[in-house]
């Protein structure tokens, strides 16, 4: 079996769920991630996920490529280290395995929101360093090109240790986002973006 197959068969979509910090309550139901979910519209079947109200489905390998922006191979290796799976063993030995560091539920609330905002920021900065690039080197440089440069690399790092790093790196990098206030500047920067884009939007419309 490859590692696909290997994390299929041992980690179910509601087992996931729960480890990222997604709350399932009856039926197998929980508010959906992928968009503004005020009451639960995602079924969390045993192999496969669907939401009732987006029409997000997949299984357990795309629930978590979706949760963190990963690719289909990174997610199965992020499932595969945080479940202390071994490729290269049949399912039923990998099963055996217990996670190292089973994390607190608190801690994975605060983690999964943290890697939200990265992720979310650092495609925002992807797209700057390409949109407000200079064409020549007499154009004005726009400030958005300039904070893109400047903390594309940061921010990237910080994607990646919250989804590859040892746990107790993963803690003191969560414990650093939240006492410095990162994370809700951050989230305050989308936020106005957001809202800059949608009155710009309706300007052009208008």
């Amino acid at each position: 079996m490859n590692l696909f197959e290997n994390v299929k068969a041992v980690v179910t979509v509601r087992q996931a769920a729960e480890h990222y910090g997604l709350k399932v309550g009856r039926g197998n139901m929980a508010c959906c991630p992928f968009h503004n979910d005020h009451t639960p519209s995602m079924k969390l079947n045993e192999d496969y996920f669907y939401c009732f109200g987006c029409g997000a489905t997949g299984d357990v390998i795309d629930l978590v490529a979706r949760l963190f922006n990963l690719s289909k191979y990174e997610a199965a290796q992020k499932l595969a280290y945080d479940f202390g799976i071994d490729p290269d063993k049949p399912p039923a030995a990998a099963a055996l395995r217990k996670p190292q560091y089973p994390l607190a539920k608190a801690f994975q609330k605060e983690e999964l929101h943290c890697q939200r905002v990265l992720c979310d920021y650092l495609h925002l900065l992807e797209n700057w360093k390409v949109q407000y690039a200079p064409e020549t080197p007499e154009d004005t440089i726009d400030d958005r090109f300039v904070e893109a440069c400047q903390m594309l690399d940061y921010i990237e790092n910080l994607v990646d240790i919250l989804t590859f790093g040892a746990l107790e790196v993963r803690v003191k990098t969560v414990d650093m986002l939240q006492k410095d206030g990162m994370i809700d500047r951050l989230e305050e920067r989308l936020k106005r973006t957001a809202k800059e884009v949608d009155a710009r939007d309706e300007t052009e419309i208008g």
